[in-house]
Protein backbone atom coordinates (compact mmCIF):
# COMPACT_ATOMS: atom_id res chain seq x y z
CA UNK A 1 0.00 0.00 0.00
CA UNK A 2 1.24 3.47 -0.53
CA UNK A 3 2.61 5.36 2.63
CA UNK A 4 0.37 8.09 3.90
CA UNK A 5 1.41 11.50 3.62
CA UNK A 6 0.20 12.51 6.69
CA UNK A 7 0.00 10.34 9.89
CA UNK A 8 -1.93 12.21 12.98
CA UNK A 9 -1.27 9.42 16.16
CA UNK A 10 -3.40 10.55 20.01
CA UNK A 11 -3.07 14.35 19.07
CA UNK A 12 -4.67 16.39 22.24
CA UNK A 13 -4.57 19.87 22.85
CA UNK A 14 -6.13 22.21 25.21
CA UNK A 15 -6.48 26.11 25.96
CA UNK A 16 -6.64 26.32 29.66
CA UNK A 17 -9.90 24.44 31.03
CA UNK A 18 -11.12 24.00 27.60
CA UNK A 19 -10.51 20.90 25.64
CA UNK A 20 -9.87 21.30 21.85
CA UNK A 21 -8.34 18.09 21.20
CA UNK A 22 -8.33 14.49 22.81
CA UNK A 23 -6.75 11.96 20.99
CA UNK A 24 -7.45 12.44 17.46
CA UNK A 25 -5.84 9.98 15.02
CA UNK A 26 -6.07 9.34 10.92
CA UNK A 27 -4.05 9.22 7.61
CA UNK A 28 -4.28 11.14 4.76
CA UNK A 29 -2.78 9.58 1.52
CA UNK A 30 -0.69 11.59 -1.22
CA UNK A 31 -2.72 13.55 -3.56
CA UNK A 32 -6.13 13.15 -2.64
CA UNK A 33 -8.42 16.11 -1.45
CA UNK A 34 -9.01 14.79 2.26
CA UNK A 35 -12.87 16.49 3.53
CA UNK A 36 -12.72 18.08 7.66
CA UNK A 37 -15.51 18.11 9.03
CA UNK A 38 -17.14 18.85 12.49
CA UNK A 39 -19.21 21.43 14.28
CA UNK A 40 -17.99 24.35 14.92
CA UNK A 41 -15.50 23.78 18.16
CA UNK A 42 -14.83 20.22 17.03
CA UNK A 43 -11.63 20.78 16.73
CA UNK A 44 -10.97 21.00 13.06
CA UNK A 45 -9.19 24.21 13.02
CA UNK A 46 -6.82 23.47 16.13
CA UNK A 47 -5.82 20.19 14.45
CA UNK A 48 -5.44 21.82 11.02
CA UNK A 49 -3.09 24.89 12.59
CA UNK A 50 -1.02 22.06 14.17
CA UNK A 51 -0.18 20.27 11.16
CA UNK A 52 0.82 24.03 9.85
CA UNK A 53 2.85 24.70 12.77
CA UNK A 54 0.58 28.09 14.02
CA UNK A 55 0.74 25.78 17.01
CA UNK A 56 3.66 24.13 18.46
CA UNK A 57 2.25 22.53 21.84
CA UNK A 58 0.33 19.46 22.24
CA UNK A 59 0.46 16.20 23.03
CA UNK A 60 0.70 13.40 20.59
CA UNK A 61 2.75 12.93 17.43
CA UNK A 62 2.75 14.03 13.71
CA UNK A 63 4.32 12.37 10.35
CA UNK A 64 4.85 13.62 7.06
CA UNK A 65 6.54 10.92 4.76
CA UNK A 66 6.79 8.29 7.55
CA UNK A 67 8.63 10.79 9.28
CA UNK A 68 7.85 12.01 12.87
CA UNK A 69 8.02 15.83 12.49
CA UNK A 70 7.97 18.43 15.78
CA UNK A 71 7.24 21.91 13.70
CA UNK A 72 8.33 25.06 16.06
CA UNK A 73 6.60 27.38 13.84
CA UNK A 74 5.16 27.92 10.35
CA UNK A 75 8.69 27.95 8.85
CA UNK A 76 9.33 24.70 9.45
CA UNK A 77 6.25 23.10 8.28
CA UNK A 78 6.41 25.26 4.59
CA UNK A 79 9.78 23.72 5.00
CA UNK A 80 7.62 20.40 4.69
CA UNK A 81 5.75 21.44 1.81
CA UNK A 82 2.92 22.50 3.91
CA UNK A 83 1.28 25.81 4.06
CA UNK A 84 -2.45 27.11 5.10
CA UNK A 85 -5.23 29.28 4.27
CA UNK A 86 -6.98 30.24 7.34
CA UNK A 87 -10.43 30.95 7.71
CA UNK A 88 -9.34 34.05 9.08
CA UNK A 89 -7.53 36.09 7.39
CA UNK A 90 -3.92 36.73 8.26
CA UNK A 91 -2.93 39.92 5.87
CA UNK A 92 -1.22 43.08 7.09
CA UNK A 93 -3.55 45.60 5.43
CA UNK A 94 -1.51 48.33 5.41
CA UNK A 95 1.03 46.87 3.03
CA UNK A 96 0.21 45.85 -1.24
CA UNK A 97 -0.97 43.05 -2.65
CA UNK A 98 2.33 41.44 -3.74
CA UNK A 99 4.28 42.68 -0.05
CA UNK A 100 1.94 40.57 1.89
CA UNK A 101 2.16 37.41 -0.37
CA UNK A 102 5.65 37.50 -0.03
CA UNK A 103 5.87 39.07 3.82
CA UNK A 104 8.87 37.08 5.45
CA UNK A 105 10.17 36.00 1.82
CA UNK A 106 10.70 38.99 -0.01
CA UNK A 107 12.46 38.93 -3.13
CA UNK A 108 15.87 40.41 -3.55
CA UNK A 109 18.34 42.55 -5.86
CA UNK A 110 21.37 41.23 -6.50
CA UNK A 111 22.44 44.04 -3.87
CA UNK A 112 20.50 42.51 -1.61
CA UNK A 113 17.56 45.34 -1.40
CA UNK A 114 14.23 44.41 -1.88
CA UNK A 115 12.74 43.95 -5.50
CA UNK A 116 9.25 45.19 -5.43
CA UNK A 117 9.31 44.90 -8.99
CA UNK A 118 9.92 41.47 -9.14
CA UNK A 119 7.99 40.90 -6.13
CA UNK A 120 4.75 42.82 -8.27
CA UNK A 121 5.46 40.87 -11.61
CA UNK A 122 5.66 37.16 -9.49
CA UNK A 123 2.69 38.29 -8.02
CA UNK A 124 0.47 39.58 -10.92
CA UNK A 125 1.34 35.86 -12.30
CA UNK A 126 0.07 33.84 -9.22
CA UNK A 127 -2.92 35.92 -9.44
CA UNK A 128 -3.63 35.48 -12.88
CA UNK A 129 -3.45 32.40 -12.41
CA UNK A 130 -6.49 32.27 -9.78
CA UNK A 131 -8.43 34.15 -12.90
CA UNK A 132 -7.70 37.27 -10.45
CA UNK A 133 -7.30 40.98 -11.71
CA UNK A 134 -6.22 42.62 -8.42
CA UNK A 135 -3.18 45.08 -9.07
CA UNK A 136 -0.43 43.76 -7.15
CA UNK A 137 0.43 47.13 -5.84
CA UNK A 138 -3.21 47.58 -4.14
CA UNK A 139 -3.17 48.35 -0.43
CA UNK A 140 -4.68 44.63 1.23
CA UNK A 141 -6.37 46.65 3.28
CA UNK A 142 -8.42 48.65 0.74
CA UNK A 143 -9.81 45.11 -0.64
CA UNK A 144 -13.34 43.66 0.61
CA UNK A 145 -12.82 39.86 1.87
CA UNK A 146 -13.58 38.13 -1.05
CA UNK A 147 -10.68 39.83 -2.49
CA UNK A 148 -8.39 39.28 0.73
CA UNK A 149 -9.44 35.36 0.85
CA UNK A 150 -7.92 35.29 -3.44
CA UNK A 151 -4.85 36.68 -1.62
CA UNK A 152 -4.55 34.61 0.97
CA UNK A 153 -4.72 31.61 -1.79
CA UNK A 154 -1.85 33.53 -3.77
CA UNK A 155 0.18 33.45 -0.84
CA UNK A 156 -0.17 29.76 0.29
CA UNK A 157 0.45 28.99 -3.60
CA UNK A 158 3.81 31.22 -3.76
CA UNK A 159 5.19 28.89 -1.69
CA UNK A 160 4.70 25.32 -4.12
CA UNK A 161 3.57 23.34 -1.27
CA UNK A 162 2.89 19.78 -1.70
CA UNK A 163 0.42 19.93 0.86
CA UNK A 164 -2.60 22.50 1.11
CA UNK A 165 -4.91 23.21 4.17
CA UNK A 166 -7.85 25.07 3.70
CA UNK A 167 -9.98 26.32 6.30
CA UNK A 168 -13.31 27.45 5.07
CA UNK A 169 -11.85 28.67 1.97
CA UNK A 170 -15.05 29.87 -0.15
CA UNK A 171 -16.73 31.38 3.15
CA UNK A 172 -16.54 34.60 1.89
CA UNK A 173 -16.36 33.79 -2.10
CA UNK A 174 -19.22 34.45 -4.74
CA UNK A 175 -20.58 31.78 -6.70
CA UNK A 176 -17.79 33.06 -9.83
CA UNK A 177 -14.86 32.76 -7.35
CA UNK A 178 -15.65 29.90 -5.68
CA UNK A 179 -15.89 28.43 -9.36
CA UNK A 180 -12.56 29.77 -10.03
CA UNK A 181 -11.20 28.15 -6.79
CA UNK A 182 -12.69 24.78 -8.26
CA UNK A 183 -10.43 24.99 -11.12
CA UNK A 184 -7.10 25.67 -9.31
CA UNK A 185 -7.87 22.98 -6.90
CA UNK A 186 -8.49 20.22 -10.00
CA UNK A 187 -4.96 22.50 -11.49
CA UNK A 188 -3.64 21.55 -8.01
CA UNK A 189 -4.27 17.89 -8.22
CA UNK A 190 -3.34 17.41 -11.41
CA UNK A 191 -0.05 18.63 -10.28
CA UNK A 192 -0.02 15.75 -7.33
CA UNK A 193 -1.00 18.45 -4.41
CA UNK A 194 -2.76 16.67 -1.40
CA UNK A 195 -5.30 19.08 0.10
CA UNK A 196 -7.07 18.86 3.19
CA UNK A 197 -10.62 21.17 3.04
CA UNK A 198 -12.22 22.23 5.77
CA UNK A 199 -15.70 23.36 4.64
CA UNK A 200 -19.31 23.41 6.74
CA UNK A 201 -20.87 23.10 3.28
CA UNK A 202 -22.18 19.84 2.10
CA UNK A 203 -22.26 20.07 -1.76
CA UNK A 204 -18.34 21.42 -1.63
CA UNK A 205 -17.42 18.54 0.69
CA UNK A 206 -19.17 16.18 -1.73
CA UNK A 207 -18.29 17.81 -4.86
CA UNK A 208 -14.51 17.86 -4.17
CA UNK A 209 -13.54 15.27 -1.48
CA UNK A 210 -11.92 11.90 -2.09
CA UNK A 211 -12.16 10.97 1.94
CA UNK A 212 -14.15 12.54 5.06
CA UNK A 213 -13.03 12.87 8.24
CA UNK A 214 -15.42 13.37 10.86
CA UNK A 215 -14.65 15.29 14.13
CA UNK A 216 -17.14 16.04 17.05
CA UNK A 217 -16.24 17.42 20.60
CA UNK A 218 -12.34 17.23 19.72
CA UNK A 219 -12.47 13.50 18.94
CA UNK A 220 -12.00 11.67 15.84
CA UNK A 221 -15.40 10.06 14.80
CA UNK A 222 -15.41 8.19 11.56
CA UNK A 223 -13.49 8.24 8.10
CA UNK A 224 -15.71 7.74 5.36
CA UNK A 225 -14.75 7.22 1.30
CA UNK A 226 -17.21 10.41 0.07
CA UNK A 227 -18.47 8.03 -2.45
CA UNK A 228 -20.17 5.68 -0.09
CA UNK A 229 -21.29 8.18 2.14
CA UNK A 230 -23.94 11.11 2.01
CA UNK A 231 -24.91 14.44 3.89
CA UNK A 232 -27.60 12.97 5.89
CA UNK A 233 -24.82 10.80 7.26
CA UNK A 234 -22.06 13.33 7.88
CA UNK A 235 -24.52 15.12 9.29
CA UNK A 236 -25.41 12.87 11.90
CA UNK A 237 -21.72 11.91 12.46
CA UNK A 238 -20.93 15.26 13.19
CA UNK A 239 -23.71 16.23 15.69
CA UNK A 240 -24.24 12.64 16.96
CA UNK A 241 -28.20 12.57 15.96
CA UNK A 242 -30.47 12.69 12.96
CA UNK A 243 -31.23 16.55 11.86
CA UNK A 244 -34.37 17.04 11.94
CA UNK A 245 -35.62 19.56 8.70
CA UNK A 246 -35.53 22.80 9.98
CA UNK A 247 -38.81 24.40 11.56
CA UNK A 248 -39.06 27.62 12.95
CA UNK A 249 -42.49 27.68 13.77
CA UNK A 250 -45.31 30.52 12.72
CA UNK A 251 -43.47 33.38 11.65
CA UNK A 252 -44.57 36.09 13.93
CA UNK A 253 -47.10 38.58 12.91
CA UNK A 254 -45.66 41.66 11.33
CA UNK A 255 -46.06 44.71 13.59
CA UNK A 256 -45.96 48.71 13.05
CA UNK A 257 -43.21 50.16 10.64
CA UNK A 258 -40.24 50.69 12.44
CA UNK A 259 -37.17 51.69 10.02
CA UNK A 260 -37.94 53.42 6.28
CA UNK A 261 -35.23 54.46 4.25
CA UNK A 262 -35.51 57.00 1.20
CA UNK A 263 -33.58 56.99 -1.49
CA UNK A 264 -30.44 56.46 -0.06
CA UNK A 265 -27.31 56.48 -1.83
CA UNK A 266 -23.62 56.77 -1.29
CA UNK A 267 -20.96 58.08 -3.44
CA UNK A 268 -17.68 55.87 -4.89
CA UNK A 269 -15.32 58.50 -5.96
CA UNK A 270 -12.81 57.80 -8.68
CA UNK A 271 -15.19 54.35 -9.49
CA UNK A 272 -16.26 54.41 -13.66
CA UNK A 273 -20.22 53.74 -12.13
CA UNK A 274 -19.85 57.24 -9.53
CA UNK A 275 -21.48 55.56 -6.69
CA UNK A 276 -21.67 52.29 -4.52
CA UNK A 277 -25.55 52.90 -3.45
CA UNK A 278 -28.27 54.43 -5.70
CA UNK A 279 -31.36 55.64 -4.79
CA UNK A 280 -32.01 52.87 -2.09
CA UNK A 281 -35.79 52.59 -0.47
CA UNK A 282 -37.12 49.98 2.05
CA UNK A 283 -38.89 49.63 4.97
CA UNK A 284 -39.22 47.26 7.81
CA UNK A 285 -41.22 46.36 10.34
CA UNK A 286 -41.24 45.26 14.20
CA UNK A 287 -41.45 41.86 14.22
CA UNK A 288 -40.12 40.40 10.64
CA UNK A 289 -36.96 39.71 8.87
CA UNK A 290 -35.82 41.97 5.32
CA UNK A 291 -33.22 39.56 3.55
CA UNK A 292 -30.91 41.81 1.44
CA UNK A 293 -29.95 39.32 -1.85
CA UNK A 294 -26.97 40.42 -4.37
CA UNK A 295 -23.35 39.12 -5.28
CA UNK A 296 -20.69 40.34 -4.07
CA UNK A 297 -19.58 43.91 -4.77
CA UNK A 298 -23.52 44.48 -4.88
CA UNK A 299 -23.72 46.72 -1.83
CA UNK A 300 -25.08 44.75 0.68
CA UNK A 301 -22.52 45.40 3.14
CA UNK A 302 -22.36 49.36 2.22
CA UNK A 303 -26.11 49.74 2.70
CA UNK A 304 -26.00 48.45 6.70
CA UNK A 305 -23.15 50.47 6.79
CA UNK A 306 -24.98 53.41 6.02
CA UNK A 307 -27.66 52.83 8.20
CA UNK A 308 -25.35 51.98 10.95
CA UNK A 309 -23.27 55.19 10.91
CA UNK A 310 -20.03 53.49 10.00
CA UNK A 311 -19.24 54.84 6.10
CA UNK A 312 -16.26 56.36 5.50
CA UNK A 313 -18.29 59.46 3.30
CA UNK A 314 -21.62 60.58 4.06
CA UNK A 315 -24.86 58.97 2.09
CA UNK A 316 -27.80 61.20 1.28
CA UNK A 317 -31.15 60.17 1.35
CA UNK A 318 -33.59 59.65 4.70
CA UNK A 319 -33.15 57.49 7.63
CA UNK A 320 -36.52 57.14 9.65
CA UNK A 321 -36.35 55.12 13.04
CA UNK A 322 -39.77 55.23 14.62
CA UNK A 323 -40.99 57.82 12.16
CA UNK A 324 -37.96 60.53 13.28
CA UNK A 325 -35.65 61.30 10.89
CA UNK A 326 -31.89 60.06 12.18
CA UNK A 327 -28.95 61.23 10.64
CA UNK A 328 -25.65 58.89 11.77
CA UNK A 329 -22.64 59.63 10.97
CA UNK A 330 -21.14 57.47 13.63
CA UNK A 331 -22.04 54.04 15.17
CA UNK A 332 -22.23 55.45 18.63
CA UNK A 333 -25.11 57.50 17.54
CA UNK A 334 -26.62 54.29 15.26
CA UNK A 335 -26.60 52.79 18.66
CA UNK A 336 -28.12 55.27 20.97
CA UNK A 337 -31.00 55.86 18.20
CA UNK A 338 -31.40 52.08 18.60
CA UNK A 339 -29.81 50.07 15.56
CA UNK A 340 -27.08 47.30 16.24
CA UNK A 341 -24.52 45.81 13.49
CA UNK A 342 -23.46 42.55 13.69
CA UNK A 343 -20.34 42.69 10.79
CA UNK A 344 -19.37 40.59 8.27
CA UNK A 345 -15.68 40.27 9.12
CA UNK A 346 -15.85 39.11 12.46
CA UNK A 347 -11.51 39.00 12.97
CA UNK A 348 -11.34 42.92 12.36
CA UNK A 349 -14.57 44.67 12.92
CA UNK A 350 -15.83 42.31 15.86
CA UNK A 351 -14.14 40.67 18.29
CA UNK A 352 -11.60 42.22 20.63
CA UNK A 353 -8.92 39.35 20.36
CA UNK A 354 -7.00 40.71 23.53
CA UNK A 355 -9.90 40.26 25.51
CA UNK A 356 -11.79 37.46 27.38
CA UNK A 357 -15.15 35.93 26.07
CA UNK A 358 -17.31 37.95 29.18
CA UNK A 359 -16.00 41.09 28.53
CA UNK A 360 -16.35 40.70 24.44
CA UNK A 361 -20.27 40.38 25.28
CA UNK A 362 -20.51 43.30 28.04
CA UNK A 363 -18.16 45.60 26.67
CA UNK A 364 -21.21 47.57 25.02
CA UNK A 365 -23.42 47.34 27.85
CA UNK A 366 -21.20 48.14 30.52
CA UNK A 367 -23.04 51.14 31.63
CA UNK A 368 -25.60 48.53 33.11
CA UNK A 369 -23.69 47.46 35.18
CA UNK A 370 -22.02 50.69 36.99
CA UNK A 371 -23.51 51.24 40.60
CA UNK A 372 -22.20 54.74 41.59
CA UNK A 373 -18.74 55.51 40.25
CA UNK A 374 -17.52 51.84 39.81
CA UNK A 375 -18.53 48.89 37.66
CA UNK A 376 -19.84 45.90 39.37
CA UNK A 377 -18.56 42.96 38.37
CA UNK A 378 -21.05 40.52 39.28
CA UNK A 379 -23.81 42.13 37.24
CA UNK A 380 -21.22 42.68 34.21
CA UNK A 381 -20.61 38.64 34.80
CA UNK A 382 -24.44 38.41 35.01
CA UNK A 383 -25.25 40.32 31.64
CA UNK A 384 -22.82 38.03 29.67
CA UNK A 385 -23.60 35.09 31.50
CA UNK A 386 -27.36 35.30 29.91
CA UNK A 387 -25.91 35.43 26.25
CA UNK A 388 -24.14 32.68 26.75
CA UNK A 389 -27.31 30.74 28.25
CA UNK A 390 -29.41 32.32 25.14
CA UNK A 391 -27.18 31.97 22.63
CA UNK A 392 -25.71 28.56 23.83
CA UNK A 393 -21.97 29.54 23.58
CA UNK A 394 -19.56 26.73 23.87
CA UNK A 395 -16.70 28.06 26.34
CA UNK A 396 -15.52 27.10 29.70
CA UNK A 397 -16.63 29.83 31.53
CA UNK A 398 -16.60 33.80 30.98
CA UNK A 399 -12.48 33.83 31.66
CA UNK A 400 -11.11 32.64 28.40
CA UNK A 401 -10.19 34.30 25.61
CA UNK A 402 -11.69 34.64 23.05
CA UNK A 403 -9.68 33.89 20.66
CA UNK A 404 -9.49 30.10 22.62
CA UNK A 405 -13.53 29.94 20.59
CA UNK A 406 -14.34 28.25 17.70
CA UNK A 407 -15.45 31.15 14.60
CA UNK A 408 -19.27 30.29 15.56
CA UNK A 409 -18.86 30.43 18.98
CA UNK A 410 -16.89 33.96 18.62
CA UNK A 411 -20.13 35.21 15.95
CA UNK A 412 -22.63 34.19 19.05
CA UNK A 413 -20.49 36.59 21.16
CA UNK A 414 -20.74 39.38 19.08
CA UNK A 415 -24.43 38.72 18.17
CA UNK A 416 -25.22 38.29 22.53
CA UNK A 417 -22.93 41.85 22.93
CA UNK A 418 -25.38 43.64 20.73
CA UNK A 419 -28.40 42.18 22.18
CA UNK A 420 -27.81 43.62 25.75
CA UNK A 421 -28.15 47.11 23.60
CA UNK A 422 -31.88 46.46 23.41
CA UNK A 423 -31.89 47.55 19.95
CA UNK A 424 -34.91 48.22 17.79
CA UNK A 425 -33.63 47.23 14.64
CA UNK A 426 -30.80 44.58 14.12
CA UNK A 427 -28.42 44.60 11.66
CA UNK A 428 -26.81 41.19 10.59
CA UNK A 429 -24.32 41.01 7.78
CA UNK A 430 -24.16 37.58 6.59
CA UNK A 431 -24.06 36.65 10.04
CA UNK A 432 -23.70 32.90 9.91
CA UNK A 433 -20.24 33.26 7.74
CA UNK A 434 -18.43 29.86 8.87
CA UNK A 435 -20.93 28.81 11.10
CA UNK A 436 -21.64 25.22 11.22
CA UNK A 437 -25.33 23.76 10.48
CA UNK A 438 -25.96 23.21 14.41
CA UNK A 439 -24.97 26.24 15.20
CA UNK A 440 -27.10 27.67 11.91
CA UNK A 441 -30.07 26.21 13.42
CA UNK A 442 -29.16 28.07 16.94
CA UNK A 443 -28.72 31.59 15.11
CA UNK A 444 -31.96 31.00 12.81
CA UNK A 445 -33.64 30.20 16.35
CA UNK A 446 -32.96 33.26 18.11
CA UNK A 447 -33.55 35.81 15.37
CA UNK A 448 -36.96 34.74 14.79
CA UNK A 449 -37.45 34.72 18.83
CA UNK A 450 -35.96 38.60 18.72
CA UNK A 451 -38.55 38.73 16.03
CA UNK A 452 -41.43 37.44 18.12
CA UNK A 453 -40.31 40.22 20.88
CA UNK A 454 -41.14 42.66 18.19
CA UNK A 455 -37.79 43.90 16.76
CA UNK A 456 -37.10 44.64 13.53
CA UNK A 457 -34.40 42.16 11.52
CA UNK A 458 -32.20 43.30 8.37
CA UNK A 459 -29.86 40.18 7.27
CA UNK A 460 -27.86 39.62 3.98
CA UNK A 461 -26.56 36.75 2.94
CA UNK A 462 -24.23 35.13 0.27
CA UNK A 463 -26.54 31.57 0.60
CA UNK A 464 -30.03 32.11 -0.93
CA UNK A 465 -31.64 29.23 1.28
CA UNK A 466 -30.49 30.62 4.27
CA UNK A 467 -32.10 34.11 2.91
CA UNK A 468 -35.50 31.93 1.96
CA UNK A 469 -35.31 30.53 5.67
CA UNK A 470 -35.33 33.40 7.44
CA UNK A 471 -36.63 35.97 5.86
CA UNK A 472 -40.38 37.38 5.55
CA UNK A 473 -39.28 39.92 2.37
CA UNK A 474 -36.30 39.24 0.81
CA UNK A 475 -34.96 42.77 -1.47
CA UNK A 476 -32.35 42.50 -4.32
CA UNK A 477 -29.00 44.30 -5.07
CA UNK A 478 -27.23 44.42 -8.13
CA UNK A 479 -24.11 47.01 -8.83
CA UNK A 480 -25.70 48.88 -5.55
CA UNK A 481 -28.90 49.33 -7.00
CA UNK A 482 -32.04 47.70 -5.63
CA UNK A 483 -33.63 45.77 -8.75
CA UNK A 484 -36.80 43.99 -6.94
CA UNK A 485 -38.66 42.54 -3.90
CA UNK A 486 -40.12 39.59 -2.94
CA UNK A 487 -42.47 38.28 -0.63
CA UNK A 488 -41.34 35.22 0.97
CA UNK A 489 -44.25 32.92 -0.88
CA UNK A 490 -43.49 34.57 -4.50
CA UNK A 491 -39.30 34.35 -3.77
CA UNK A 492 -37.59 31.69 -5.20
CA UNK A 493 -33.81 31.20 -6.13
CA UNK A 494 -34.11 31.55 -9.78
CA UNK A 495 -36.06 35.00 -9.29
CA UNK A 496 -33.51 35.81 -7.15
CA UNK A 497 -30.44 35.29 -8.99
CA UNK A 498 -32.08 36.90 -12.16
CA UNK A 499 -32.69 39.86 -10.08
CA UNK A 500 -29.00 39.94 -8.84
CA UNK A 501 -27.23 39.08 -12.28
CA UNK A 502 -29.67 42.52 -13.85
CA UNK A 503 -26.90 45.18 -15.23
CA UNK A 504 -27.88 48.67 -15.39
CA UNK A 505 -29.93 49.55 -17.36
CA UNK A 506 -32.39 47.12 -15.26
CA UNK A 507 -34.69 45.65 -18.07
Amino acid sequence: MTQPIISIQNVSKHFGGTRALHEVSFEVMPGELHAICGENGAGKSTLMKILSGVITSYDGQLAVDGQVVRFQGTRDAESEGISIIHQELNLVEQLSVAANIFLGRELRTGLLLRDDRAMESEAAHLLQSLDCDIPPNRLAGSLRVGDQQLIEIAKALSINSRILVMDEPTSALTEAEVARLYRVIAKLRSDGTTILYISHKMDEVFHLSDRITVLRDGQFIATLNTQETNAAEITKLMVGRDIESLDLGARPQRGDLVLAVKNLSLEWPGHARGYRLKDISLELYRGEVLGIAGLMGAGRTELLECLFGASALEPTGEILLDGELIKPRHPAEALKAGLALVTEDRKRLGIFNTMDVGRNISIVALRDAVVGPMLNQGQEQDLSESMVEKLRIKTAGLTPPIGALSGGNQQKCIVGRWLLTSPKVLLLDDPTRGVDVGAKAELYRVIRGLCSEGLGVIVTSSELPELLTLSDRIMVLSEGRKTAEFSIAEATQEKILEAATMSWPFQ
